[in-house]
């Protein structure tokens, strides 16, 4: 694992004068160093989750956000080590115990012992897990490790030797670090694990870049939408509001009306017979 890496980000370059990568364009660098690097990181990642498909898809992932990204990837002084980085962070996120296809574990190894050692491995703490495989697995230095984990030296030491001794007490063939190391790059190659084309992995970035973009160009529109509504909308000036109505005291209850006279049902009868629009002119008549 760890000569692989090392000789992607040496192939891949850093963007200074002489590198190769100033004579190759940006898809043929990127596929340079998928190609020298995705193998290793997918079997570093199974180690780090246990998990194969979770396994490729982050590898995937990190590769899909430093083509996104490539500039400053192809400058960078060690562009293994930056994808790497995204790599172990996409596969430790919390958010995967959420996801449904990942509640529950993958099949074992079948070794007696690579399933030990994996268990072992997965009970360690995800701090203590990435950096036991960082320096035993990958081969980085003490330095390299703790700026990759983002912890002290001294603290980067600690999971070393806590991760150690968890291993060794239930594992003791591997209280050697040089027959860790040669553990962990068996166990890892035991699995047949093969990343995409990094044609595919390329227009995977692509296109996800662009979903959010669209994405974020409808949210925008949106937002400015009920904006604007909310602005036509929303009253100018302020209006008090209505107080409660109270009750009236000594004000003598409505009467209503009673019952018609005899004249007046006669009256009512003779209006009821008229032309709807009424007699030109109504004349007294003579009693």
């Amino acid at each position: 694992m760890r000569e692989r890496s090392r000789g992607a980000a040496r192939a891949v370059g850093t963007g200074r004068a002489g590198d190769a990568a100033d004579v190759l364009t940006p898809e043929q660098a990127f596929d340079a160093l998928y190609g020298l690097c995705a193998p290793a990181l997918v079997r570093q990642t199974y180690l780090l989750t246990g998990r194969r498909e979770l396994a490729r898809e982050s590898v995937e992932r990190a590769f899909q956000i430093a083509w996104q990204r490539w500039p400053e990837v192809a400058r960078d002084r060690d562009p293994a080590g930056w994808v790497r980085a995204i790599a172990y962070e996409c596969a430790l996120s919390p958010w995967h115990r959420f996801r449904a296809r990942y509640r529950y574990p993958e099949p074992p190894p079948s070794d007696t012992f690579d399933r030990a050692l994996m268990d072992t491995l997965l009970k360690l703490p995800p701090s203590y897990r990435r950096t036991l495989l960082l320096y035993d697995g990958v081969g980085l230095g003490l330095p390299e490790t703790a700026a990759e984990t983002e912890a002290s030296t001294r603290a980067a030491a600690n999971r070393l030797m806590h991760a150690r001794e968890a291993l060794a007490e239930r594992l003791p063939e591997l209280a050697d670090p040089e027959v860790l190391h040669w553990r962990l790059v068996e166990l890892a190659s035991t699995e047949r694990l093969r990343a995409a084309k990094p044609l595919v992995v390329r227009q995977g970035g692509e296109r996800r870049a662009r979903f959010w973009t669209r994405a974020a160009i409808a949210f925008t529109v949106a937002l400015i939408g009920a904006t604007a509504l909310t602005a036509r909308t929303a009253p100018t000036h302020y209006e008090p509001p209505v107080p409660r109505g109270e009750t009236v005291q000594g004000v003598p209850p409505r009467v209503a009306p009673g019952p018609l006279s005899e004249s007046e049902r006669e009256l009512r009868a003779k209006l009821r017979e008229e032309e709807q629009k009424g007699p030109e002119r109504l004349l007294p008549q003579p009693r």
